[in-house]
């Protein structure tokens, strides 16, 4: 008697498993780590020429968007030039530049503190803030251009910088040879009505996107 042929299992029939269950075994964690540079000068006494701030220009200049930069301020001005150049390197810098007043910020001092992207003030600070000064040499209409050039070029720096920190008004008496004082209390008033400002202006920008 022949033997029955072996039946083949069908491939398009699944056989019957049960389920296989995977375990939860809890959320992956993604990271990516970045190298966090602080790195600090100190602006004491008055700001001398241009070539004494050479490493400052350029790490300004060079650092990246985790870099943080602290400029710890005790001065009472200088050079107007070089403070113009740190200045100008501060904005142009990737880096958060956090600039500290740690006992006076006078004259350009001042505008420097104003420069930067963070601020730390320390009990028993004083701002001060003033028109420039200097002197002219030749003919006297070569004065004259230079004092309107000066005076109409120290106006917009003035707003550019100061403002809102400053106000309008305040600025104009600056202009006129008025001098604004202020201490660690009323530096901190304005940077946190400035703060909220900010705050403020984000959440309307928000509610702006959201209804778009």
């Amino acid at each position: 008697m022949a033997d029955k042929p072996e039946t083949l299992p069908n491939p398009a029939e699944p056989e019957n498993e049960s389920p296989k269950i995977e375990q939860f075994r809890g959320l992956l964690r993604y990271e990516r780590q970045s190298v966090v540079r602080q790195i600090s000068f100190y602006i004491s006494g008055n700001i001398l020429e241009s070539h004494y701030y050479t490493e400052l220009f350029y790490t300004l200049r060079t650092a990246t968007e985790t870099d943080l930069i602290y400029l710890h301020l005790n001065t009472a001005g200088g050079d107007f030039d070089t403070g113009l150049q740190i200045i100008n390197n501060m904005q142009a810098s990737e880096a958060t530049v956090i600039t500290v007043l740690e006992a006076r910020a006078f004259s350009m001092g001042a505008f420097i503190f104003l420069a930067g992207d963070q601020y730390v003030v320390h009990d028993n600070c004083q701002l001060m803030f003033h028109i420039y000064s200097g002197s002219l040499a030749g003919r006297g209409n070569e004065q004259q251009a230079e004092v309107l050039a000066v005076s109409n070029w120290f106006e917009k720096f003035m707003n550019r910088t100061c403002q809102p920190f400053l106000s309008a008004n305040e600025i104009r008496n600056v202009l006129k040879g008025s001098d604004v004082w202020m201490d660690s209390d009323e530096i901190n008033k304005r940077l946190e009505r400035l703060r909220r400002a900010q705050m403020k202006a984000i959440g309307q920008s928000k509610k702006i996107q959201n209804r778009t």
